[in-house]
């Protein structure tokens, strides 16, 4: 696989020396501070930028209820783990959406496969979870270069990823936590994109029920 020359906010290729990014700042419960304010004299807030802002303080509140720490676990890794082996795809995530795409369950190739290295943050804007975040439902891409909307992105880019799977984490009040999803530098098949994400929207319930477990006799 080719691998580009990347920013230090991007994913880190194996050998290149620099550590993978570090999470966001947390306090001593380990739950990541939400973002500063912005300054009163401030370029004006649009509706999107607004909207935008609600449902983050929505989210980080709904953390703060069902106390999910917002640090890598290894349960959560064990589920990214099994979504990975289940699609048979080399990464898998659980990703909270909070001041940066926080990867809190993570699978990637080990090292010295060649592969890069996925640090544990993301920029809200690269990728494709943020499109699963808006949609509040599942994205199913089996070859992300047979649509022109989703073909020009920073993950293909530098990592040179062709599918992509992803489906959203949504807690019953409605608020939408984050995503879970697959990729790989490998294109699908067309026929195997139901099979995919219907095996990702199940993971997506697993995390779901690890992280807002029902209440007894639900």
């Amino acid at each position: 696989m080719t691998h580009h020359p990347l920013a230090a906010s991007r994913p880190v290729p194996q050998g290149a020396g620099a550590a993978p990014l570090a999470l966001p700042h947390r306090n001593a419960q380990g739950t990541a501070r939400r973002p500063a304010a912005p300054a009163p004299d401030c370029i004006a807030v649009t509706d999107q930028q607004a909207r935008q802002a609600a449902e983050l303080e929505q989210r980080y509140d709904l953390l703060k209820y069902l106390k999910v720490p917002t640090q890598p676990s290894d349960d959560l890794d064990k589920m990214a783990s099994d979504m990975a082996r289940e699609t048979g795809f080399l990464y898998g995530f659980v990703n909270l959406f909070l001041g940066e795409q926080t990867f809190v369950g993570l699978h990637q190739p080990p090292a010295g496969s060649g592969h890069f290295v996925i640090g544990r943050t993301m920029s809200l804007e690269h990728g494709w979870c943020p499109e699963v975040v808006n949609r509040r439902k599942s994205l199913p891409l089996h070859d992300v270069h047979a649509s022109p909307r989703f073909s020009g992105n920073h993950v293909v880019d530098a990592v040179g990823i062709r599918s992509y799977f992803g489906a959203p984490l949504i807690h019953e009040s409605g608020v939408v936590l984050g995503t879970v999803c697959v990729i790989d530098p490998e294109k699908r098949h067309l026929e195997q994109a139901e099979r995919l994400r219907d095996t990702v929207i199940e993971g997506a319930a697993r995390v779901m029920k690890h992280l807002a477990p029902p209440a007894p006799g639900r």
